[in-house]
């Protein structure tokens, strides 16, 4: 999926971004600061998990655009989409250090995403994972969140990845169609955006590793391998998560394309991707 209406969304960028939470859920304690997790996910993500709380605000975008244009081009993704909806998707992504230059409109992101086409053009989503991106902190990876309700990528540096490390991840909707985001952190579950999209409480789900080449500068950006695992999915209407297997009805990207490689170690929970 062409991402060209996030990009438009870095350039507009111009004001600080709204907040990432809604008033529905102030309920929940703003995370202290915490230490990465050592351990994996004990349940499903919800606003009744045990110590649940919500991030702080992300960091406004309107000192971190580049000046340079850019048009909407030079895309490429390795994962899977879903062939029908779900009402969610959680696992893993390991984080690495690709070659995105600073001052560009370069970056590599592991994600998962929620989506929905409206037609007419228009799309819907949200869509949460670990990204390195040429403006905002150039050289760094940082946990984050877009969504087409502010077109807005947002940063959370209270959450400090590296190369190395792994991120646990949960994308989900309760039955009244608000969709939320959420990251295994000091071991509990951090919120860190909700939103109530137009797509309803069950969507199209996507698992991607996602490569930007800023069009006006070409280049060749070296992505070390993500390996993607753990990867399950909430079904529509409720019940138990399940992995997501080749019984599920999805979407494959290409094997091979501008250099970069996928690899399915289990169709679709376990995989790679990044330079051939």
């Amino acid at each position: 999926m062409t991402r060209w209406c996030a990009l438009t969304g870095v350039a507009a960028a111009l004001a600080v971004a709204a907040p990432a939470i809604s008033s529905a859920d102030r309920r929940l304690p703003v995370c202290a600061p915490g230490r990465a997790p050592t351990r994996p996910p004990t349940g499903p993500a919800d606003v009744a998990s045990p110590r649940a709380c919500r991030a702080g605000a992300p960091l406004p975008e309107s000192d971190k655009v580049p000046p340079a244009a850019f048009t909407p081009s030079g895309y490429h993704h390795l994962g899977a989409g879903t062939g029908g909806e779900w009402g969610g998707v959680s696992g893993r992504f390991s984080v690495v250090d690709g070659s995105v230059r600073p001052r560009t409109y370069d970056f590599v992101v592991g994600r998962f995403m929620a989506k929905r086409d409206l037609g007419g053009g228009r799309i819907s989503w949200l869509e949460a994972g670990w990204a390195e991106t040429g403006w905002a902190s150039p050289g760094r990876q940082q946990v984050y969140t877009f969504n087409t309700n502010t077109n807005r990528w947002q940063f959370y540096d209270q959450y400090p990845v590296r190369a190395g490390d792994q991120v646990w991840l949960d994308l989900n909707s309760d039955q009244n169609g608000l969709w939320r985001a959420w990251l295994w952190w000091d071991d509990r579950w951090n919120l860190l955006t909700e939103q109530r999209l137009p797509i309803g409480p069950a969507a199209y789900i996507e698992q991607y590793v996602e490569v930007h080449v800023d069009a006006s500068r070409q280049t060749k950006i070296d992505v070390p391998k993500v390996t993607v695992d753990n990867v399950q999915l909430r079904p529509a209407g409720g019940g138990p998560a399940r992995y997501w297997r080749d019984d599920v009805a999805t979407v494959t990207g290409a094997a091979a394309r501008g250099g970069f490689c996928l690899n399915w170690v289990t169709r679709y929970d376990t995989w790679t991707a990044g330079d051939c």
